[in-house]
Order: structure tokens, then C-alpha cells, then sequence
């Protein structure tokens, strides 16, 4: 049995990013979000675009007002007014000044902004209250970023800020990597799905439902085979339609040691190196991790069929295998923090144990909230609202309320 930290190094060490040339995709930027850089990209345009005013006020020459004060003003002529989006037409002279706002292009012979608090005006004059800064407010052609140069590497993850960067850059096609294929299925005689009527002895599915969405969630497609009986020909089959068709599998149930639970075997008569049989974590010990000689070298990840254990197993293993796959450059290793405990948390103390429930912010602190009611890893529905688990360490028997706890978000 691995501990946790070894069962990580052997999943992240198996798996191999996406082709930079094979696995990318063109699409449209409005259909980029959530998507991975697959190459650098770069634009045609400085940032600024030109020479341009970030305050409302007058553009002047810096040496005519350099000794302005509120006692002895220096008296301007007006001789243009310059809003956003226009070309200025004329040359700021010696003792002139141009009205201008925002984001408008800076005149020829001007090299200083004075902001209009500063300023009174009377007529078609201006006059000057306080010396500015020398090219005080001016925003420089290229000060932010140079045409050419690298605008966004390889493996970012386009959020709505790097959107907007490329809306910005104007650029439309983005190279993008694709998004990793998973193969899902649930393995169990008893398994229905949710929409037929429950039969003595009879569960519901909901496992396929859930890592759909936290497939999604990490940036993959899932790619659904629905409920597979306890039977090792359907098992096999299942199985080696899956490897051909997707990058990860994922299947849960039939990992343990009971009569009924063929998985393991029948991935080693596929030709499977199993690299992982059982991790040292609560709830989720049963854990199968294998790989194939093919092309594809898909990975496979036989999860327990308990659904708290499955959901637990693909936060700590399996996210972060679906987000290195997918091209990130990097963050996709599970992150920690540290946070304080409301409530007492418990474990054995013999394997790495992890406690689901929920952080808030409490007087600017961030508390660790246990999952109320009965708790047990077969109770699934105090699961719902998650969005942290609370990880007591091997040895680690209690944690007192208030006190320091490690906790890993999981939305």
C-alpha cells in the first residue's frame, strides 16, 4: 500500500502533457475561455497604441509650467480640444496647451498632462495652480508591451483577463491544446441509473453524474459508457473500448477484493502495467492506477465505488492528472492551506484522512467548517455544499476546534 505523497508521484510522473503540434486546436476567442495555450502568442500592436493621456486635463510643454504655483500661475492659450479617439491636428507651442481627456492621443510638442484639479480656466485660457511632474500622466507608445514580443506563453489557462488581453491584441484565432478525452463508467450488478424506479437492493448511479461534472470542472470532455454489469466479458469490452477512445479512464467500483471485482484482472489480461493497487488515504483506499502499450498510452484510474470515496480520490489524484494532461504550464499540483478548525476533527491516525465540509471567512480568518450530520463515507448527501477537505496526516489522531489544520480546496 502507498502512502498518499508516493500514489501523487507515481500518477504526475505517468502522465505526459498533450502534443504542442498533434493535440491543438484553432478556435475563435469568444469560444477560448477556460482553454490552455497551446502556443505563444504574440500581437502586431504596442501597448499603448500611441502616446496618450491618462487624466482629464491639458496637455502642455513641461518647461513652460515647470514652476507654476497657486501664488503665480502660468497663463496658457488654448488651442485644441482632443477627446479619445481623435487625431490632433495641431502642434503645442511655447505658451499653449491643449484641452484633452482620457485616453486621448498626446499632440505634437506636448510632453506633460496637468490634471484639470490643478487647473482654472477662463475663456480661452488656462491657468496653471501647481507644477507638475516632468511627462507627469502621459501613458508612452509600447510602455506596457511591444508588438513582437511573447504577449501570453505556453500553457495559460485563458481566463477572463487574458481574454480580454487578446481581444485587445486583436487577436481572434487562438492555438489552443484539446481538451483531454476521459472515459467514464460504474461497475456494479446493483447500479440503475436515476431515472428508473428502485428495485429492493438497487442503487442509484450517481457517480457517473458527478465525475462528469468534475471532469468538466478540470478542463476534460467526458465521454459517458453508462453502467457496466459485474461481468468480466462486458468488463473487458467496456475496457478496451475505453483505452482506444480516450486519453484517461475512469471507472468506479470493482477495485476491492470481493468475489465480484474483476477490474485489476482483467487489465492485466490486457496487457496493463498496474502501477497502484491500494493507497493509504481515508475514505478511498481501494485505488487502481494503470497504464497500456499502445499509442495513446492512455492512463487508467479504477476509483472505489463508494461515492464519497470516489469523489475524494478524484480531488486528491485525479484532478490534478487531468489538469497537467490538459497543457498547463503549471498549478496543477494539489495546493493546501492552512486554515483554523471549527469543529474537532478525528481520525485512526493510521492512514492520511480527509474530512469534507466547508471554509468560510469568519472576521477575516478562514475557518474550516466539518460537514454537519451523520458523517460517514457512506452518507452522501452532507457531501453537498464541499468545497474544502480538511487532511489529518498519518499519526494525526485529533485536531482540536480552533486550532491550525491543512485544507484542500476543491472548488
Amino acid at each position: 500500500m502507498l502512502s498518499v505523497s508516493d500514489a501523487e508521484g507515481v500518477i504526475l510522473n505517468l502522465v505526459q502533457p498533450l502534443d504542442q503540434q498533434r493535440d491543438i486546436e484553432i478556435i475563435d476567442l469568444l469560444a477560448a475561455d477556460r482553454r490552455i495555450i497551446s502556443t505563444p502568442v504574440t500581437s502586431k500592436l504596442d501597448f499603448p497604441h500611441w502616446d496618450n493621456s491618462a487624466m482629464d486635463g491639458y496637455a502642455v510643454r513641461y518647461e513652460d509650467v515647470q514652476h507654476s504655483s497657486d501664488a503665480q500661475p502660468t497663463g496658457l492659450e488654448i488651442i485644441a480640444e482632443i477627446p479619445a479617439g481623435y487625431q490632433p491636428q495641431s502642434t503645442v507651442k511655447a505658451g499653449q496647451a491643449a484641452r484633452i481627456f482620457t485616453g486621448a492621443v498626446m499632440p505634437m510638442g506636448a510632453n506633460t498632462v496637468v490634471m484639470q484639479e490643478r487647473t482654472r480656466r477662463e475663456e480661452n485660457r488656462v491657468f496653471i495652480l501647481a507644477a507638475p511632474q516632468p511627462q507627469e500622466f502621459v501613458r508612452h507608445k509600447g510602455a506596457f508591451y511591444q508588438a513582437g514580443k511573447q504577449l501570453l506563453p505556453r500553457g495559460v489557462k485563458l481566463n477572463p483577463p487574458e481574454i480580454a488581453v487578446l481581444a485587445a491584441a486583436q487577436c481572434t484565432k487562438i492555438s489552443v491544446y484539446r481538451r483531454p478525452r476521459v472515459a467514464i463508467f460504474s461497475s456494479g450488478n446493483e447500479l440503475v441509473t436515476p431515472d428508473k424506479p428502485l428495485q429492493p437492493g438497487q442503487i442509484v448511479d450517481s457517480n457517473q453524474y458527478a465525475l462528469a461534472a468534475l471532469v468538466k470542472e478540470a478542463g476534460g470532455e467526458p465521454l459517458l459508457l453508462g453502467i457496466i454489469p459485474d461481468n468480466p466479458d462486458a468488463l473487458r469490452d467496456a475496457i478496451a473500448y475505453a483505452i482506444t477512445h480516450a486519453d484517461i479512464v475512469l471507472s468506479s467500483g470493482g477495485v476491492s477484493v470481493g468475489d465480484y471485482d474483476y477490474i485489476d484482472q482483467i487489465l492485466e489480461s490486457l496487457g496493463a502495467k498496474i502501477h497502484i493497487r491500494s493507497v493509504a488515504i481515508s475514505p478511498g483506499k481501494p485505488l487502481t492506477v494503470a497504464t497500456f502499450p499502445t499509442d495513446n498510452s492512455p492512463i487508467y484510474f479504477g476509483l472505489p465505488g463508494n461515492p464519497v470515496s470516489a469523489l475524494v480520490t478524484f480531488w486528491r489524484f485525479v484532478q490534478p492528472a487531468i489538469k497537467k494532461l490538459s497543457g498547463l504550464a503549471g498549478g496543477w499540483e494539489p495546493k493546501f492551506l492552512k486554515v483554523r478548525s471549527h469543529d474537532q476533527l478525528k481520525s485512526n491516525g493510521k492512514w492520511e484522512t480527509y474530512i469534507w465540509g466547508s471554509l468560510h471567512l469568519i472576521d477575516g480568518v478562514y475557518e474550516f467548517y466539518k460537514a454537519g450530520g451523520s458523517y460517514s463515507s457512506g452518507n452522501l448527501i452532507n457531501l453537498a455544499q464541499t468545497n474544502a477537505l480538511a487532511m489529518l496526516p498519518v499519526g494525526k489522531s485529533l485536531i482540536a476546534p480552533q486550532a491550525e489544520v491543512q485544507v484542500l480546496q476543491v472548488s
